[in-house]
């Protein structure tokens, strides 16, 4: 299983779920919306402290950026 398009994934329905786009997204992560558009095409590869302020930002639990939606 490739990790980092799971969490690109997992981001991408939470961040829909909660009707953001990419740039609202990124206003409320902090990260750039480039950013944000590689990580959910599986492209980035975050760090432990990204992916807490991502799970943050869309207030959820960092370990529901690894599980299988």
């Amino acid at each position: 299983m490739d990790m980092r398009r799971l969490v690109g994934s997992n981001v991408r329905e939470l961040r829909l779920e909660k009707n953001l786009t990419q740039e609202q997204f990124a206003e409320l992560s902090g990260l750039s919306q480039q950013y944000i558009s590689g990580l959910e095409r599986g492209l980035r590869n975050p760090t432990v402290v990204t992916l807490y302020e991502i799970a943050t930002a869309l207030n959820v639990q960092p370990t529901d950026l690894l599980k299988p939606i």
